[in-house]
């Protein structure tokens, strides 16, 4: 037995895999349950290291070692469930707790993927994986586990990353992630589960800030939980209704944002503690990492043959030249005899692990393996874990976070995923900044290539819901944000006498460049009904960059007022102009998107003590009151 110097027991480990040890004989023994006495006696690496735990100090150091490896196991996607009462080092005496593998009470699920489909599946199952759903289920399996028996099993309630998926999808594992789509997920921190339009939503997002902001950006939205994302938007909402007015007057001369340099104050920003994610890596690389895909790619598939070049090719990697593929050919040989020494047992010679047709092996480099000890029913997906794909893979194909070409083959793939799912069971997501394709979005892009109107309601900053028939021309993103650019000088000799035609139609629009055209967050655009004209509407040909540019050039004079000096956000504006003013600092900017400054203010409302002008600060009094209310509609 290894020991320190300091009395500790020191773990060796000189194969390098014994977490694979710990699956084969958790899953050896499946359905039974295994102390931890048990588990160090069988698995040969812990064996070693600690024998037969006869003292304390072989105890705490065998607890720890295997939570640690219990939790690799469970990022690779293998959950290990347990029954109390749990070991703890500082109680003496007391007896193990029991564990055997998670493995749900639904088979897990196999599907046929093609080759043409593995870099969208690979980005789909890196979103999965990174964007962890905690929330509600989360505080449900807290509030359990205080409530039960100490002998009743506990039993992890959130969705497991389905490292099967590598068994029924070989070579997922060495695609490549889009860098842009790695860089959006690795900035949002948290998660929080969002209902909107009926349907809950589990939201990635950066910091409160944020989303708050995407609440705002969604009418009707309501954050669930955790409940400390809850408490903290609730802050802002009341800290928006206090907004006080602001001028628009000037002390000093303002100065860009970007030669604006106070001295900066630390910000103590509050930020939820549940809901908050550990990045795991999609594909470690390590030795264990890849031979545990490989192990499971095996179990599912007991007495096929697969040639060690293809098998290289799809755990290693496409090799770049000749002496490439001949080490990834030696690599996986090594990789299948160190998967036979793998025990059950605790014995390193005639495990019964797995067995391989050797003779087929060196003469002809085929592979051949049976016997998994059990290890086939990890191979594919639970129901859980592909209803979260399926969310995925949803996202990416209706958000510009991925290009064209991989949206349309995401589009594909999703729509085979979601015949495989039950009603009710799909658990949508999404990424602040990164907006889905709005619910509107296919019957506007439809109304644009078939000359058709959109008779609509749109709610404005304030909350309020507006109707309008106008004539959609073009969709565009700007930040990862879906708008319509919509011509409003639709008559009411251009549709049917009978139509009702609205009202507020007929209002005269102000003193502008192109005063029949408007720019519409299409997220905010709600009931709508397509209106066939009378005749073929004609709509001049303005340039999408010119609406854009007009709308900046001639934007609504704003202002706001923070409480102290160096506050983050405000770099965020870079057309802004700011100057001191009191305890914090005055910012100067022109607002295109009224909506936006509303749910910019109220965003960062902790920090703003006064906002103009009123009409705005007025929307936004209004709108932080309706937000309130709809937390009151939904306890």
């Amino acid at each position: 037995m290894a020991e320190g110097s300091n009395g500790r027991r020191r773990f060796s480990d000189k194969w390098g895999k014994h977490e694979l040890d710990v699956l084969a004989v958790l899953s050896s023994a499946f359905p039974q349950w295994l102390t931890s006495r048990q588990i160090a006696q069988r698995v040969k690496a812990y064996a070693d290291s600690y024998g037969e735990l006869a003292d304390q100090a072989a105890k705490a150091a065998f607890a720890k070692q295997f939570q640690r490896d219990r939790a690799k196991l469970a990022a690779m996607g293998i959950a290990i469930e347990s029954r109390q009462p749990e070991y703890s080092s500082k109680s003496e005496g007391q007896d193990f707790a029991s564990y055997r593998l998670q493995l749900g009470d639904e088979p897990r699920i196999r599907i046929q993927f093609e080759p043409q489909e593995l870099p969208v599946l690979a980005a789909a199952n890196y979103l999965a994986r990174s964007v962890s759903i905690t929330s509600q289920q989360n505080q449900q399996e807290q509030e359990q586990a205080r409530k039960q028996p100490r002998n009743t099993p506990r039993v992890p309630q959130v969705p497991v990353p389905g490292l099967g998926l590598d068994s029924i999808a070989p070579g997922l594992g060495t695609q490549s992630i889009p860098d842009n789509l790695v860089k959006v997920v690795e900035q949002r921190r948290f998660t929080a589960t969002v209902q909107t339009d009926g349907e809950e939503i589990h939201v990635a997002y950066t910091d409160s800030d944020d989303l708050a902001t995407f609440v705002l950006e969604h009418p009707g939205a309501v954050i669930m939980n955790p409940q400390e994302a809850v408490d903290s938007f609730k802050r802002r909402l009341n800290a928006a209704i206090e907004f006080k007015p602001c001028d628009d007057s000037s002390k000093t001369t303002p100065v860009p944002v970007s030669e604006y340099h106070p001295a900066s104050v630390p910000e103590q920003e509050e930020e939820p503690t549940a809901g908050r994610r550990t990045t795991t890596p999609y594909q470690t690389g390590s030795e264990v990492d890849r031979r545990l895909r490989l192990m499971l790619f095996l179990s599912a598939h007991l007495g096929e043959e697969f040639k060690l070049e293809d098998l290289a090719e799809r755990f290693v990697g496409e090799p770049a030249d000749e002496t490439d593929r001949k080490k990834g050919i030696a690599t996986i040989k090594k990789d299948v005899e160190r998967l036979t020494t793998v025990s059950d047992d605790g014995e390193m010679a005639g495990s019964q692990f797995f067995d391989f047709d050797w003779t087929l092996l060196e003469d002809e480099g085929i592979v051949c393996a049976t016997n998994s000890l059990g290890l086939e029913r990890l191979a594919g997906i639970s129901p859980q874990y592909l209803s979260l794909l399926t969310a995925s893979v949803s996202y990416l194909a209706h958000s510009p976070v991925m290009p064209e070409d991989s949206r349309k083959q995401a589009e594909s793939l999703y729509q085979r995923l979601h015949s495989l799912i039950k009603p009710g069971d799909s658990a949508w997501l999404s990424l602040t900044g990164y907006e889905l394709e709005p619910p509107c979005y296919t019957a506007v892009k439809e109304a644009i290539r078939s000359g058709q109107l959109l008779d609509m309601e749109y709610t404005d900053g304030a909350g309020r819901t507006r109707r309008k028939l106008v004539a959609p021309a073009k969709i565009y993103v700007d930040e990862g944000v879906y708008y319509a650019a919509v011509w409003t000088g639709v008559r009411r000799e251009d549709v049917s006498p009978d139509y009702d035609f609205p009202e507020q139609q007929d209002q005269p629009s102000r003193e502008k460049k192109h005063p029949e055209w408007q720019t519409l967050r299409l997220a905010r655009i709600g009931h709508l009904e397509v209106v066939q004209p009378v005749h073929p509407i004609t709509i001049p040909n303005v340039p999408l960059s010119e609406l854009r540019e007009w709308s900046v050039d001639n934007g609504t004079p704003a202002e706001f007022i923070t409480d102290t000096v160096g506050r983050s956000f405000i770099r965020d504006l870079p057309y802004a102009t700011v100057e001191p003013w009191g305890d914090g600092e005055k910012v100067h900017l022109l607002v295109c998107s009224d909506s936006w400054f509303v749910a910019f203010c109220i965003a960062h409302a902790r920090h703003i003590v006064a906002v103009g002008p009123e009409t705005l600060r007025t929307m936004m009094i209004a709108r932080a009151k309706h937000e309130l209310s709809l937390f009151d509609e939904n306890k």
